[in-house]
């Protein structure tokens, strides 16, 4: 835990409100005037924003328009100010570490989940405790989950993602059911020569490859993500995922990992020399405007099994350090209520976390919006532990091995395990 000098009251009081509520479902935070018999149970129906309070959140450039239109709402209702501070997600947590206790960071900030495990054990934000019940009863299952670290809810989710498989209708009209399908047609569609291939996908991204290991039984911690002492990656399940792999290296993408990114297989899918493309959500634009007839479906079965990938969900938090944490809690869920994640969606497309937007009409009728959900559905949150810093540099160096050179799989990724667990011993 950061320690620091000076806290002010209202920091006091934010912890304060964070012991009454961290066991994650307990007691509710209460406020009290001079007499304790006064004390009220704050909940969402009576929670009300400090007086003079005015609010700072850090949100994307893409997000600036649904804030804008939300936010006017927000102050109409509660008269509290709203500035929005342009600021990548992925950027949040590096910025409010210095920013927070020094007074300088937005009441509200944004990030993908992964980073909650940093955020928590560093004591940055405060728990979802106000709307707890509310977001745990229309918030997806896997969003819920990737959102709560160590039994406590943090998040305010509004959106979720994962990747899928695209597939050009004009290669290929429908979607494959299996891999089985996606080899037979390698064989008769693939062209080295001319760079033509049945199925990219971002070889050297572990977040894609992740998907052939878990499909079989593999796994990154145990408890859901949450041991970091128990590693699943190079278990019985993550050895056969790495042998497929080997496969589709000799059948389907005989090319090394450093031959395909993002921009290669982006151009040879618009152009229409890839059939297939594991991606996700963020490229529909561009292959939308190439002017490709495209159609999008969960990723194929391996030997009858699902493919789980790997899904992110975005969430607001609570600085714990806010001046203002009645009227922080109020702006977050706000901006991530039922209400909201329709707003969100109808303005940016952006795929909701709530469960009764999911359900909508509006949502279903699209049937690539239907093909990343039910993906998403069988998703595995990337792990939030501090400790996933020290799985993507041997995992990565590993898949490279099994791929490339063809090596072992057993002996390269009990190796990688072997490096997890030395670089694991020296930050615990």
């Amino acid at each position: 835990m950061r320690k620091w000098q000076g806290a002010t009251w209202s920091i006091v009081m934010a912890f304060t409100l964070v012991a009454c509520s961290a066991g994650g479902g307990t007691a509710s935070p209460t406020t009290a005037g001079e007499n304790p018999e006064e004390a009220v149970q704050l909940t969402a129906e009576n929670l009300q924003p400090e007086e003079g309070a005015t609010l700072v959140i850090w949100e994307d450039k893409n997000q600036s328009s649904f804030i804008e239109q939300r936010v006017q709402k927000f102050e109409e209702k509660y008269g509290v100010t709203v500035k929005m501070e342009e600021l990548p997600p992925t950027d949040q947590v590096t910025k409010l570490t210095t920013d927070g206790p020094a007074g300088l960071a937005a009441d509200v900030v944004v990030f993908p989940h992964d980073k909650i495990g940093s955020a928590s054990e560093a004591g940055l934000i405060l728990p979802n405790d106000i709307f707890e019940a509310e977001t745990a009863a229309n918030t997806s299952e896997n969003a819920l989950k990737a959102v709560t670290f160590k039994d406590i809810l943090y998040g305010y989710p509004y959106s979720v993602e994962t990747y899928a498989l695209f597939y050009n209708k004009a290669l290929y009209p429908e979607a494959p059911q299996n891999f089985d399908e996606i080899i037979s047609f390698a064989q008769t569609f693939n062209d080295t020569k001319s760079n033509q291939y049945a199925l990219m996908w971002e070889l050297q991204q572990f977040y894609y490859n992740y998907a052939f290991l878990a499909s079989q039984g593999g796994y990154i911690f145990g408890d859901n993500g949450m041991d970091s002492g128990d590693l699943g990656l190079n278990n019985e399940g993550a050895q056969k995922g790495g042998q497929f792999l080997q496969t589709l290296k000799s059948e389907v993408l005989p090319l090394k990992m450093g031959d395909v990114n993002y921009d290669i297989k982006k151009g040879l899918f618009s152009s229409g020399k890839l059939a297939m493309d594991i991606n996700g959500p963020w490229t529909i634009a561009d292959y939308r405007n190439a002017g490709i007839d495209f159609g999008v479906a969960p990723l194929p079965a391996i030997d009858g099994k699902p493919m789980t990938s790997f899904s992110g969900v975005k969430a607001y938090y609570v600085n714990a350090f806010t001046q203002y944490p009645n009227a922080s809690k109020l702006l977050a869920a706000f901006l991530s209520n039922e209400e909201a994640q329709m707003e969100n969606f109808e303005l940016n497309g952006t795929l909701p976390a709530n469960k009764n937007v999911a359900a909508d009409p509006k949502v279903q009728e699209d049937p690539i919006n239907n093909a990343f959900l039910e993906q998403f559905n069988n998703s595995t949150p990337m792990p939030s532990l501090p400790a996933m810093d020290s799985v993507w540099g041997p995992i990565t160096s590993a898949i490279t091995d099994i791929w490339d050179t063809g090596k072992d799989v057993k002996a390269s990724l009990d190796n990688a395990v072997k490096q997890i667990q030395e670089s694991l011993a020296t930050v615990q």
